[in-house]
């Protein structure tokens, strides 16, 4: 008996503990948002159909591709309202050019969106997935604005670069290291 009161004790100590990590990403991930120079970067949000696109997609015309659902379009009009309503200075907007990461992008309505071809799909393109890397973190290492660059992207691309990966919609905040690089200060799940 005293076994299985520990085993509980230890799994919900272990729900806990992942909350609280939880929440504190989330209020680093303001935080920096706040204070502006960082990078934000944002898994376009829910566009059903698997990993990838159906064979013979073409970037340039999006019946070709997977789009986003009608949640995926809600999400991103309702998460742009939410970083508005915060306050938080989107001073450029660059997105991968599949039309599922410029439509997000277009939807959040913070601004000029720019495709940036360094943000498009690592995994379609996985023959250029270091250059391709190597340049998104140029990108993010040279952001010295006063306010935040935000980049919807894929998941795949934000592990790449991050180590995490995120739900549909979900920003990853970074900001530059002293030393060089980049490091993930926090995550927002804004559903």
């Amino acid at each position: 008996m005293c076994r299985i009161r520990f085993a509980i004790f230890a799994i919900l100590l272990g729900f806990c503990t992942a909350a609280d990590i939880a929440n504190a990403d989330e209020a680093e991930a303001w935080t920096a948002l706040h204070a502006g120079r960082h990078v934000a970067l944002m898994r376009h949000t829910d566009a059903p159909g698997g990993a990838g696109d159906p064979p013979g997609f073409r970037v340039d015309d999006c019946a070709t591709q997977r789009n986003l659902s009608v949640k995926g379009r809600a999400d991103a009009a309702r998460i742009g309202a939410r970083l508005r309503s915060e306050g938080i200075a989107v001073e450029r907007i660059l997105s991968s050019p599949w039309c599922r990461c410029m439509d997000t992008a277009t939807l959040l309505q913070l601004g000029s969106v720019e495709a940036e071809q360094t943000f498009g799909n690592v995994v379609v393109l996985s023959g250029q997935r270091e250059s391709l890397i190597a340049d998104a973190r140029a990108v993010i290492d040279k952001w010295t604005g006063s306010g935040t660059l935000l980049v919807v992207t894929h998941g795949a691309n934000i592990q790449a670069l991050t180590g995490i990966s995120p739900a549909s919609g979900e920003i990853v905040v970074v900001r530059k290291r002293s030393g060089g690089g980049s490091e993930a200060v926090g995550r927002l799940i804004l559903d």
